[in-house]
């Protein structure tokens, strides 16, 4: 049977839940802040679970409206300095992925005590995508290996990006099929379930179901059984 070792997330819906329950969309936020909370720390009890990346933020969301914006800057330094004791009682270690320097240096220096304040976890990894796009992540590691001398090989660029971890099972939530700039290199042979439930909803109970139906999902990875 097949290990989830690393779930990544495209947690999607938030305003949309919002939306249905007559709310602000920033309430869709909050409600969908409360969820990772609880799939975080079902992850970190799970005997097989090494890896769990959540797209918080990504490069196209500063188009979003400004009020809103910086809405989701909020509540991301509160999440962090509010869910810090949640990951050491947990054993979680916290690495951010993605490009952090467009951030405020104080959301950048919150996000950078957790991870310290966390470094000597050494159970479930949790990353969050923060100013995350696949694209912009091959172009950073592109610019990074100008320098190196020789060939430049799949291990070496796969050692240089932000998330140096294949992805085994890759969810959606919100009904959406497709990617959205995230994890491409690392997906390459993740296993993708998109479902209709929206963010807020989602529920340890429908994880457990979808890591029970990977279980069962034959793997080739190009090759024959």
């Amino acid at each position: 049977m097949n290990r989830a070792t690393h779930i990544a997330i495209i947690m999607d819906g938030n305003g949309r839940w919002a939306k249905l329950q007559g709310k602000k969309r920033i309430k869709g936020h909050e409600a969908g802040a409360q969820v990772v909370k609880s799939i975080t720390t079902f992850c970190s009890n799970h005997p097989n679970i090494e890896r769990l990346t959540l797209y918080a933020f990504s490069t196209e969301n500063w188009k979003r409206p400004r009020l809103e914006v910086e809405f989701l800057m909020k509540l991301l330094t509160s999440y962090l300095k509010d869910e810090l004791p949640l990951y050491l009682e947990n054993n979680v270690r916290f690495e951010p992925i993605g490009n952090l320097s467009l951030f405020s240096k104080t959301l950048q220096k919150t996000i950078k005590m957790v991870e310290e304040k966390t470094a000597h976890c050494d159970g479930l990894v949790q990353s969050l995508a923060l100013n995350y796009g696949a694209k912009d992540e091959i172009l950073r590691a592109m610019n990074r290996l100008k320098s190196v001398e020789g060939e430049i090989t799949q291990e070496l660029l796969s050692k240089t990006l932000d998330c140096k971890h294949d992805v085994d099972l890759l969810i959606r939530t919100g009904g959406d099929h497709r990617l959205s700039n995230y994890l491409l290199w690392q997906s390459a042979y993740a296993e993708l379930f998109f479902i209709e439930t929206l963010w807020p909803d989602f529920r340890v109970d429908d994880l457990e179901k979808i890591i029970n139906k990977f279980a069962k999902t034959e793997r080739r990875f190009g090759g024959l059984t």
